[in-house]
């Protein structure tokens, strides 16, 4: 595995993070802008970027930015909106090739760059405010994109399962916002939001290729301008939570099909010494299809249509979710818990521990291959603020005993039962 790092670099209110390499015919960017999440900011600052993404003050028609990406011999444009612990996270990515393969007659690393910059901090504006047309369709947008989320009943589920458990975190918000939000958006309040999100946003900006930390300084200067000030800091979230009494929550829509989810908490985040052993106990519970879940609850006991669970390192939250038949959930609820119960106890087999740690090893090792999946993994650092190369986590993993997954399943708190069914009466 290489052992190849990011360099460091601050450029007054952006952290740079530059990985020289020639393994790549492309430069890979990624540029990660954080807020704190929160009800009143959550719906705009995920709007920004559908807005953001439609022009800039040199192209603003939309046909015109995506023609410039094809003068960038196809260069990739795109973003995501996501949560991590307890901030909400626009990342934008472009992929450009290296002009050593192509006769470019510019330097593609830095018309990326250029226009990167421009999107992010010089847009289309119509009357000092972002252009009302591209707001008014981007509200729509988003709109559709959060009730996809009500129409993916398995969606559904894990996000009301999530705004149940952490009802008086900043957590329980999506961050795509919330569909009451929208409305009530205009170019004015999106224009204010977006300043907002400008001035104090935390800025990382990654880039992987042949290229030097010193070189994207510069580029990173002609491109982003007037970022003057200093980079704001990721807050580490709430992790340890004593759990008092179970919650449980039964919603009834019309579904064919139960979807019965269980929120747990492993008082164990990313920055965590036992963060390797809580990545075990994931993955020999419900992460992989050789786990206990999948195992004994779809296979052995025919009870689910699918049963697995997922971590958030660093919210410290496990979640375990799951597909039945209506009349199954008491069984189902059991032999889940049942589950939980022998993670305690520390039984697990040698081909359990041996599965459970290649499966992870593999994907640990997967990551090398790709410039965004390792933009991705060494962001967790910035946010943990815990450096931890994949090298280092594949150690660690393979040094876990099985007494140090019982540790954490015994610290680990079921704190939520949400249990999505059908409108009849039993």
């Amino acid at each position: 595995m290489s052992n190849t790092s990011f360099q460091r670099g601050q450029l007054n209110r952006i952290r740079l993070h530059v990985l020289p390499t020639k393994r790549f015919k492309t430069f890979s960017i990624s540029l990660y802008a954080g807020l704190p999440l929160h009800e009143s900011t959550v719906t705009s600052a995920a709007l920004i970027p559908f807005v953001l993404r439609r022009g800039t003050a040199s192209t603003p028609e939309t046909i015109a930015f995506r023609e410039r990406l094809d003068e960038l011999y196809g260069a990739g444009f795109g973003f995501d909106v996501y949560k991590r612990g307890d901030a909400q996270i626009v990342q934008f990515r472009m992929d450009v090739i290296n002009d050593r393969f192509v006769s470019s007659d510019q330097p593609l690393l830095a018309a990326s760059l250029k226009l990167l910059g421009e999107v992010v901090t010089d847009p289309v504006l119509e009357n000092g405010g972002l252009r009302a047309k591209y707001v008014d369709a981007e509200k729509q947008t988003l709109r559709k994109r959060l009730e996809a989320i009500i129409n993916d009943k398995i969606r559904y589920a894990s996000e009301r399962c999530l705004e149940v458990m952490c009802a008086d975190e900043p957590y329980r918000l999506h961050p795509l916002g919330r569909l009451e939000d929208i409305d009530a958006i205009t170019p004015d309040s999106i224009t204010a939001a977006y300043r907002e999100w400008l001035n104090n946003a935390a800025f990382d900006l990654y880039v992987v290729g042949d290229t030097t930390l010193d070189e994207v300084k510069a580029l990173v200067a002609e491109a982003f301008r007037d970022n003057r000030g200093e980079p704001a800091v990721y807050g580490l979230p709430q992790v340890n939570k004593t759990v008092g009494e179970v919650k449980t929550v039964v919603e009834r829509m019309d579904v064919t099909q139960g979807k019965l989810n269980m929120g747990l908490r492993i008082n164990t985040s990313y920055g965590d010494d036992d963060y390797p052993a809580a990545l075990m106990f994931n993955g020999i519970l419900g992460g992989y299809p050789h786990s206990k879940l999948f195992l004994n609850v779809r296979e052995k006991a025919s009870l689910a249509y699918y049963a697995a669970s997922r971590l958030d390192g660093h919210k410290g939250i496990c979640t375990i979710q799951s597909g039945i038949e209506f009349g199954n959930y008491e069984k189902a609820k059991t032999i889940i818990q049942e589950q939980l119960e022998q993670m305690r106890g520390g039984s697990y087999s040698e081909l359990e521990m041996s599965q459970t740690k290649a499966m992870i090893a593999n994907h640990l090792r997967e990551l090398q291959d790709s410039a965004n999946e390792m933009i991705g993994f060494d962001f967790n650092a910035v946010l943990s603020k815990r450096e931890r190369s994949a090298a280092q986590l594949l150690e660690e993993v393979q040094a876990v005993t099985a007494e140090q997954i019982a540790a954490v399943a015994r610290k680990t708190e079921l704190d939520t039962i949400y249990f999505l069914r059908d409108r009849k009466e039993d």
